[in-house]
């Protein structure tokens, strides 16, 4: 009956029953020769046996998946352990939350006068941030508050400090795969009717509707759909799952500290590689519900504009999902080594954005450059009398030489089209030398935030070095000398910034 296996053929049955037949034997309160005896059958076919009783402990054997013999005590774990045991993975039918949820939700944006409460963006610190932890540290399912909930707010009160903590342990997952499991929180969060959430790492921006709140969304809500869809989406690598949400600044602010400290060694993985060193590049569209036309492609030198992923991270995410918003593109033919142009990624580009864009440059800032979504660290935008650009990003909120704050630039440069002179990129292309390189790269930067120049720090000195600029830094103005272009340029001149001397940006 098993497989259509003959009598005699107990082999293939064995087989059958230990890959295809999602069992386990539980074994609780006593045992008996005549137990001990069918538990050894049991385990012959290949079905692990979980009890309550104290009993040597037996791994792996040579007809279990997993372990053979496992003990717990714990009456609420017993399902999970059972479940984890075996290996069986586990798919929500639907997911518990109190407003409708599905795909055709994910673009919908929740307007000022919608708004119930937001976190994040300008109006508060936020984060997210998922990390492998081990077994016995994760109970599967768990959402944790810690902190006010969004009813709780003091009257006129609609923001609030928030850090999701996610951990996740899998069998088959790997540190390489956080990033990739992390970013996912984007899409999910935006899959519930009445959520917005733009951003990543900690510069993300969730906002809930009037709508979702009066229908009974609350932040525990946050944590049930990043448990079921990590589940339903990634049960190839993810076994179980919990979540912490922070609403105190000072749990916030911790929280983010330690992160950071992550992300720093996330990022610092691609040391050595270039873009000449690899014949593939990778795509994003993950942004696509927010700006349908727009594709990113990520290289070993140029990190996706959100700044969260990397093309190691965009490879990985490839390899757990082929049919993902991560896509290999064999470069192809060169067209323009200056402007960073082949015909493949031409080509890949044109189809994906709906034929909107023909050729994408990868180099160029002027010339057919890569268009932005939405979710950008920095915008980098053309100062035509200074013959250079500027770079503002997110978490400033004043003006700039160019008139605008980056919340007006924002609404100028995303939405997926190609502006020819605006660009948004990650904070770290910045370091690139592939960084605008086709206008001459680091040395066109004639203003940035004083923030910005910090969070670089001697990273950004160290490239200004490399160039032969060593005192770059210090000739980029910030807005402690200059929101406004005539005070810009009164500081451009006095200390002899490169970029005036340059060939014509135009």
């Amino acid at each position: 009956i098993y497989g259509g296996f003959k009598s005699g053929q107990w082999e293939g049955v064995a087989d059958y029953i230990r890959n295809r037949v999602p069992a386990f034997v539980l074994l609780l309160g006593h045992v008996d020769e005549i137990l001990v005896a069918t538990g050894l059958g049991v385990l012959a076919f290949g079905l692990p046996i979980i009890t309550d009783l104290e009993v040597p402990q037996l791994g792996k054997i040579d007809t279990t998946l997993f372990e053979a013999l496992v003990t717990e005590k714990d009456y609420q774990k017993l399902a999970s352990k059972c479940i984890l045991t075996r290996g069986i993975k586990v798919k929500m039918a639907e997911v518990a939350v109190p407003v409708p949820y599905a795909a055709a939700f994910e673009g919908e944006r929740v307007r000022k006068e919608q708004l119930a409460v937001e976190f994040g963006g300008k109006a508060s610190s936020a984060l997210e941030f998922l990390s492998m932890k081990e077994e016995a540290l994760i109970d599967d399912g768990k959402v944790e508050l810690i902190g006010p909930d969004v009813d709780q707010l003091p009257a006129g009160s609609k923001s609030l400090p928030l850090a999701i903590a996610v951990d996740v342990f899998g069998r088959k997952m790997q540190k390489d795969f956080e990033p990739i499991l992390e970013r996912q929180i984007h899409r999910f969060v935006n899959y519930a009717m009445g959520l917005m959430h733009m951003g990543q790492r900690d510069m993300v921006w969730i906002r809930i509707s009037k709508d979702a709140f009066a229908k009974g969304f609350r932040l525990k809500h946050l944590g049930v759909i990043l448990h079921a869809m990590l589940h339903q989406e990634y049960s190839a690598i993810v076994d179980k799952v919990q979540v912490r949400l922070y609403t105190t600044q000072v749990d916030v602010d911790k929280l983010i500290a330690e992160a950071q400290k992550v992300f720093d060694q996330r990022d610092e993985r691609l040391k050595g590689m270039t873009d000449e060193s690899v014949d593939t590049f990778y795509s994003c569209l993950l942004c696509q519900s927010f700006a349908p036309n727009h594709v990113c492609v990520v290289t070993p030198e140029r990190l996706g504009l959100c700044g969260a992923y990397s093309w190691l991270d965009a490879k990985a995410s490839f390899e757990i999902i082929p049919t993902g918003p991560n896509q290999p593109i064999t470069k192809g033919n060169l067209l323009d080594a200056r402007l960073g142009q082949w015909d493949n990624i031409n080509e890949f580009v044109r189809q994906k954005s709906n034929k909107t864009i023909e050729a994408v440059s990868m180099y160029s800032l002027m010339d057919g450059p890569q268009s932005s979504c939405g979710c950008f660290e920095c915008i980098v935008a053309i100062v035509p009398e200074a013959n250079g650009v500027m770079i503002v990003h997110r978490d400033y909120s004043g003006l700039t030489p160019s008139g605008m704050s980056f919340t007006t630039l924002a609404g100028s440069v995303g939405g997926g089209v190609q502006t020819p002179g605006f660009l948004g990129v990650g904070k770290l292309y910045i370091l690139s030398k592939k960084f605008i390189s086709a206008e001459g790269g680091l040395k066109r930067v004639v203003w940035m935030p004083k923030e910005l120049k910090e969070l670089l720090g001697d990273k950004l000195k160290k490239r200004a070095q490399e160039i032969g600029e060593p005192d770059l830094v210090d000739k980029i103005a910030d807005e402690s000398v200059a929101t406004g272009s005539e005070e810009l340029m009164v500081f451009l001149n006095k200390v002899a910034h490169p970029a005036l001397t340059m060939d014509p940006i135009i």
